[in-house]
């Protein structure tokens, strides 16, 4: 599922503007990113939580030439499913 679709299904569920729903999802991602840069974790009961995860420097190796190359350490977010989510799949 896209935004566009995401929106169009909220907005149509509940009788809501296109324009209004797209708005609150681009504020709720919004303050997801903002929250995960401040390094704070995202818990959305129901659904899941979002965390920045720490990824250490490491040695990995071009695949043309076999040749050593060092990635720098940096930070990724993470999302782990709740048990209510993991549940609806299963």
């Amino acid at each position: 599922m896209t935004k566009t679709q995401l929106i169009e299904k909220i907005a149509k569920e509940n009788e809501l503007t296109k324009k209004n729903v797209a708005t609150v999802i681009d504020a709720a991602i919004a303050a997801i990113g903002d929250s995960l840069v401040k390094g704070e974790d995202v818990q959305i009961a129901g659904f899941g939580s979002f965390k920045v995860k720490k990824i250490a420097a490491r040695t990995g190796r071009n695949p043309r030439t076999n040749a050593p190359v060092k990635i720098a350490a940096c930070k990724r977010p993470a999302f782990a499913p709740s048990k209510t989510l993991k549940d609806k799949l299963n």
